[in-house]
């Protein structure tokens, strides 16, 4: 009692001092709390000293309460290195757009908006370029979100930008056409890069230039193709399509380089007016996979990096200084270790069987049910089904290791599969056109340019693939037995995998080469059959006598038949209509396709209508593709592994972004 007592007094002094309790009663009591207004103050952000406007205000547009909260911010940080993250692209667009909402304008005490149309325009010419560097749209620059309308009274964020760039074009001399920036740069290209170019090289040519996806592989990978035709998109009557397909085996990647660099070829020499190239592109459409294997491109880059890693001390152990991995192996396969050109139907093995029937035919060879049993990996898939959906005529897939042009067949006829001659009806025609590429190289032709232990095999840079090594399963057999497509494999030197400073050389060396093998599309004949009322036919069957292998018109009738020169008789065939037949003359240097239409008349009943090869199934048995709908196990096999992978890999910025103490800013990630 004694202790508690002075305590309680203490507590009754403390009350009796304190300050009257608020009554709202008594007048003069109590006195509101005044908030104090926001007020303009001036831009003191470093980053955003160069914007239009001097005054701003906090709470900014995103919530930052002051300046110290912004900086402290990964929007601040992400806009003060946004330059060096995209390469200079975007600059300073991406950066002042960022600040009108970090530091933006204040007016008589209040804050302006920036103008919707102007994020609208930037999103729409900088989106891509956060793509090639695996990046998301920052969420802060959501023109929906924090972007006012013209009716709001909002502001040009890039004003100044503006003010600056027409006064600077005023004193701007036009430069010449030749001096024009193609754009090319000799490197060597990530897939995030790669994927960035095309669709760069696609926007900059939007009238003649298109990408689309044909699948993905087993990691998710788009494999992404760029298309150029006077018009992008659609097929156009008697317009032959060809198709270029580089990086099947993932370490071998010259051609995946020079496929990039074509493309940017063929769209900066096109609007300069390069006769050769505009005639090419108006008369041609033309199809380019950099990459059928971008699993494998990974690895093969990722044992680079691993074999050159400390590479200083290499010459001291013993090693000389440009030691590299065992390119025979690392990345060659894709991610299921699945070697891509031994991958596709083995068709050949199937006609082989049939050569000693009367009629045999090795044309339009369908699928066998039981390929499908086995292990066809996604990019096989994917490639199979967009050579059955677009009427090829020509096509060449590139790979290293030798320098030579190798044509079908690609498997011996022998026995036991051993090495030996194994010509395809239209030898003479698969030799014009291997001929074609490797005359028309800087030294393929060249009888000491070849590396390997079979050059006593190639003539003039070129060879029988089943001569030189046997293989069953390729994809240019493939094309030759199962579509109306002729295609070729390019060896593009010894070095798989050459050093960066050798790319402008290999360019160098193939490009008029790429250039004549695309004109060889235009060789042989071409036509529309018809029938009386003047309809065209599909699936007409176009022979050449004494030539064993047929092709079939497209949806309107149209063909195209790749011939050498000479004398032919062609005929056409349909069922329910008597067969036509014309003699065909193609002269000697001729360098367009020579125009042959057929007009087919209904077979009268009694007429024994020709049914063609008898040993070729029908043609639903053709059309069965995909019996047991892999597709649907395909693309959920590559989207799990795609989930997977973006869970497991962060990309090469993220790093710098994760601030202690803060939350990771997760909306930097593209699929999070």
């Amino acid at each position: 009692m004694s202790t508690t007592l002075p305590i309680l007094l203490q507590l009754l002094v403390l009350v009796s001092c304190a300050p009257p309790r608020c009554d709202p009663g008594v007048r003069g009591l109590c006195k509101p709390t005044v908030e104090e207004k926001p007020k303009c103050t001036d831009v003191l952000l470093s980053y955003c000293d160069d914007m239009a406007y001097t005054q701003t205000m906090f709470p900014n547009l995103l919530g930052h309460k002051s300046r110290e909260d912004a900086e402290a911010g990964a929007e601040y940080l992400l806009m003060s290195v946004v330059e060096s993250l995209l390469g200079g692209e975007c600059n300073p667009e991406i950066r002042m757009l960022g600040c009108s909402l970090l530091a933006p304008r204040c007016e008589g005490g209040a804050v302006l908006k920036p103008c919707r149309a102007a994020c609208e325009a930037v999103r729409q010419k900088c989106a891509r370029a956060f793509e090639g560097i695996e990046m998301a749209w920052p969420y802060f620059l959501d023109c929906d979100r924090f972007f006012g309308s013209d009716g709001e009274g909002c502001h040009d964020p890039l004003m100044g930008l503006k003010e600056q760039e027409e006064e600077a074009v005023d004193s701007m001399e036009v430069p010449a056409p030749e001096e024009l920036d193609t754009s090319m740069q000799f490197t060597y290209h990530s897939n995030a890069q790669m994927t960035s170019v095309l669709k760069k090289t696609e926007e900059r040519c939007s009238d003649i230039a298109r990408t689309y996806s044909i699948g993905r592989s087993m990691e998710g990978r788009e494999l992404l193709v760029i298309e150029f035709s006077n018009n992008p998109g659609q097929h156009e009557l008697l317009e032959p399509e060809m198709k270029y397909i580089g990086n099947m085996h993932g370490n071998e990647v010259l051609g995946r380089q020079l496929l990039i660099f074509l493309a940017q070829y063929l769209c900066s020499e096109y609007l300069q007016g390069n006769e050769r190239v505009q005639a090419l592109v108006n008369t041609t459409r033309i199809h380019i996979l950099p990459s059928m294997n971008p699993d494998g491109y990974e690895l093969a880059v990722s044992g680079v990096q691993d074999s050159n890693y400390g590479g200083g001390d290499d010459e001291e152990e013993g090693y000389p200084q440009d030691h590299r991995y065992d390119t025979s192996t690392i990345g060659r396969n894709n991610a299921q270790n699945i070697d891509l050109n031994r991958n596709f139907p083995d068709l050949t093995s199937i006609v082989y069987s049939r050569r000693r029937q009367r009629s045999f035919g090795t044309d339009h060879v369908p699928i066998p049910d039981y390929y499908w049993f086995g292990k066809v990996a996604p990019e096989t898939y994917a490639v199979m089904k967009w050579i059955r959906s677009i009427p090829f005529v020509l096509s060449a897939n590139f790979h290293g290791g030798e320098l030579v042009v190798s044509y079908p067949y690609d498997l011996s006829k022998h026995p036991l599969e051993h090495n030996m001659l194994s010509p395809t009806p239209d030898d003479q025609v698969f030799k014009f056109l291997a001929r074609g590429y490797a005359i028309s190289h800087e030294r393929m032709s060249n009888e000491n340019a070849n590396c390997g232990s079979s050059r006593s095999l190639f003539q003039k840079g070129i060879v029988n693939g089943a001569q030189w090594s046997s293989i069953a399963g390729s994809m240019q057999d493939f094309n030759y037995l199962h579509t109306n497509c002729f295609e070729v494999t390019v060896e593009l030197g010894c070095d798989k995998f050459p050093p960066e400073e050798d790319l402008f050389i290999g360019w160098h060396e193939n490009h008029e080469a790429l250039l004549t093998f695309m004109e060889l599309a235009h060789h042989g004949i071409k036509g529309v059959v018809k029938d009386e009322e003047g309809n065209g036919i599909k699936g007409a069957r176009i022979a050449v006598r004494g030539i064993r292998h047929d092709v079939t018109t497209a949806e309107a009738g149209e063909y195209w038949r790749l011939l050498t020169h000479g004398i032919y008789i062609v005929s056409a065939s349909a069922p329910g209509y008597t067969r036509a037949n014309k003699r065909v003359h193609l002269p000697p240097r001729m360098r367009t396709a020579g125009r042959v239409d057929f007009v087919l008349q209904k077979a009268p009943p009694e007429v024994d209508v020709p049914k063609g090869n008898s040993t070729i199934p029908a043609t639903a048995s053709y059309d069965r593709f995909d019996p047991f709908n892999q597709y649907q196990r395909y693309t959920m096999m590559a989207g799990l592994s795609q989930r997977r992978e973006e869970r497991a890999e962060k990309p090469w910025w993220w790093n710098y972004f994760v601030l202690p103490g803060r939350p990771a800013p997760t909306w930097l990630l593209k699929h999070y």
